[in-house]
């Protein structure tokens, strides 16, 4: 196997986690108990600008979470984008409900909104947009529709810490809003996840659900609910506070290679790339090409291939949600510019320890052959 030399996005770690790490060690609080948890949500809320932040254990916790606290359950549909990582549906089946796949835009790659609108149905009860590697999806649409029809809105931000839609963050739009910490996002707790809304009644609730439905807190073992096992440990916290103190630095980072991406390739024929939309400003998790085969003069498979035999990590698109085998069984509309897409997509390295001279030397492989 090639030596990878150019990863795609690793965890950036430095002194500073250490120096959390060994505090949180030292204390002898590593697992759920503990008081950096509180510290880290209320950090994560503050630079968020909104009001609550629950922790959990990853972002698929945090989606399920919030279809639960809404309650939306069985008979109820929930309109999801096409392009997106798996994780993004799977809960809306956890809780018995149907996923409605529509199609994204073609040049934000994002839900789009008039798709979602003919989707629409008497059981319809929310609509999950993603910010897909990061870049914000069309928050005003979506929320209009949301009102139009009295509908919930999970935001999916598992990959848009740090990125704005007309100056607001996102993940503060809808009723609930979900982030990840896998060790390949924004920042990193190894895992982990958080929770965020402005209802004080559904972040009450959350925490009790977190805890296998006990009042945090309590002496007594008692259950209020039938909840989960969804709680991020002391340890993790320590690593995601540290984290945070170094998020401004990373997208900066990230924002800076795209930047050298977009100029580098601009020339290219056949290369095209994810487009912001007015307004918003992505923390580009993902920097991400298409490749017109035909105009580019390469396949996109014989790129990849000659792209991994160099040491540079890639990985294509998310598969649609239609031609995953897990939902064969489901009769979605044809999303054609969901496949179109992952059929051109790749994701290049942008790993927020990458320097200059690294993102030039993955363009110079750009070049077609």
């Amino acid at each position: 196997m090639q030596e990878i030399k150019i990863p795609l996005d690793w965890p950036d770690i430095g002194e500073l986690e250490k120096e959390y790490i060994l505090k949180a060690l030292e204390s002898g609080y590593v697992s759920s108990a503990g008081p950096l948890v509180r510290e880290f949500e209320q950090r994560f809320a503050a630079y968020l600008g909104i009001n609550h932040a629950v922790a959990v254990v990853n972002g698929t916790a945090g989606l399920h979470l919030a279809l639960k606290l809404l309650g939306i359950g069985p008979g109820d549909e929930v309109i999801v984008p096409a392009l997106t990582f798996i994780a993004t549906v799977n809960p809306v089946v956890y809780v018995g409900a149907r996923p409605v796949v529509v199609d994204v835009d073609p040049r934000t790659w994002n839900i789009d909104p008039a798709a979602i609108e003919k989707a629409i149905t008497k059981r319809t009860r929310a609509i999950i947009p993603v910010h897909l590697y990061g870049n914000p999806a069309d928050m005003d649409a979506i929320l209009g529709l949301a009102r139009e029809y009295g509908l919930y809105i999970i935001e999916d931000a598992t990959e848009a810490l740090g990125s704005t839609y007309k100056g607001k963050k996102a993940g503060t739009f809808g009723q609930v809003g979900v982030f990840s910490f896998n060790g390949n996002k924004i920042i990193t707790t190894g895992g982990g996840g958080m929770l965020v809304t402005e209802d004080p009644e559904l972040a009450r609730r959350a925490r009790i659900l977190v805890n296998q439905g006990r009042e945090p807190g309590e002496t007594e073992y008692e259950h209020k609910e039938i909840g989960f096992n969804y709680r991020l440990t002391n340890l993790q916290a320590a690593l995601g506070l540290a984290q945070l103190e170094r998020l401004p630095e990373f997208l900066a980072t990230k924002r800076r290679n795209a930047a050298i991406y977009r100029r580098e390739l601009q020339g290219i024929p056949g290369v095209d790339w994810q487009e912001e939309l007015p307004g918003t400003e992505s923390n580009w998790w993902l920097f991400s090409i298409l490749i017109n085969a035909e105009k580019y003069g390469e396949s996109r498979e014989a790129l990849m291939a000659r792209l991994s035999g160099r040491g540079i990590q890639f990985r294509p698109l998310f598969k649609p949600i239609p031609l995953q085998p897990c939902y064969s069984h489901y009769s979605f509309p044809p999303c054609p510019v969901a496949v179109n897409l992952y059929a051109k997509g790749i994701n290049l390295p942008s790993a927020s320890f990458l320097e200059k001279d690294d993102i030039m030397a993955v363009c110079a492989n750009l070049f077609p052959r």
